[in-house]
């Protein structure tokens, strides 16, 4: 039987399916534990959450026990800024999961104003390496949407992997990528199906356009996935159809040529912002 392709997670030692699962609304399905149950019965090793995903470690906690223990990586989240915050969500996230240890613990969404202070010694950046001399994390993360932090992130040899969008729609990151890479520093694909808004337009002008029927979901992930430097992709999920969807797209795809990924871009750049 096929299984999933690994890739390793930058510098760490974790190997991780190069399909993951990412799980913002997750939980507000209440075929949610159902989801990530079948995500993991088929191979998935790698389920990213956070702090302010409503019920979402709650409900990987939920899994994780009927599981009889924790068999894949988690990684989450933390908004607070500060030393202090950082610790208390590393403490909070450990209760939920119902874990002693979390696999890579994230500053989330951090932004160009934000970077300064997250790095000082009162910064959230602190609180996170306490709790890793503590054991309580393996590994320290990053996720923005701000190129000038990501680059940042990437070359101030603070964090072990960095999380950015990346997709047919935004392919600006690709540079970044390539640099994560080189430095060894992992790299998280979010949004790689471009967001639920593109989605929904895609699929709402796929009966008449040929730009926009050619940008699949299944499309969409190969483009992602097709790129080697990437660590690990993490599309959102609500329903067990999905993942079926997503894994078998990880199980059987050709990476692009050069020549279909442009054609992929330009078909997102012909539709609607």
């Amino acid at each position: 039987m096929a299984e999933l392709r690994k890739r390793r997670l930058g510098k760490t030692d974790l190997m991780v399916t190069e399909l993951g699962v990412g799980t913002l609304d997750t939980a507000q399905a209440k075929e949610g534990a159902e989801t990530l149950g079948l995500a993991l019965d088929l191979g998935i090793n790698f389920i990213d959450t956070a702090r302010i995903y409503e019920g979402a470690e709650h409900l990987i906690g939920q899994v994780i026990s009927a599981r009889g223990g924790k068999d894949f990586y988690v990684a989450s989240k933390t908004v607070n800024r500060t030393r202090d915050g950082a610790q208390y969500d590393v403490d909070r996230s450990l209760r939920l999961l119902g874990v002693d240890r979390i696999d890579l613990y994230q500053l989330d969404d951090v932004s160009p104003e934000a970077w300064e202070g997250v790095l000082t010694e009162e910064g959230a950046l602190t609180g996170l390496k306490i709790a890793q001399f503590l054991g309580k994390v393996r590994y320290i993360g990053i996720s923005s949407h701000s190129l000038e932090v990501v680059e940042k992130a990437i070359t101030c040899g603070e964090f072990d992997t960095v999380m950015l969008e990346y997709s047919a729609f935004y392919p600006d990151t690709r540079g970044l990528i390539a640099l994560g890479k080189e430095r060894d520093v992992g790299v998280i694909v979010m949004r790689p199906l471009g967001g639920s808004g593109r989605i929904s337009v895609v699929r709402s002008l796929s009966r008449t356009s040929e730009q926009a029927a050619a940008l699949s979901p299944a499309a969409l992930l190969q483009y992602v996935l097709s790129n080697p430097d990437v660590s690990v992709a993490i599309p959102g999920v609500r329903y067990p159809d999905r993942v079926r969807v997503n894994v078998e797209l990880a199980m059987t795809y050709q990476p692009l040529e050069e020549a279909q990924r442009r054609e992929l871009e330009a078909a997102a750049r012909s539709l609607p912002a």
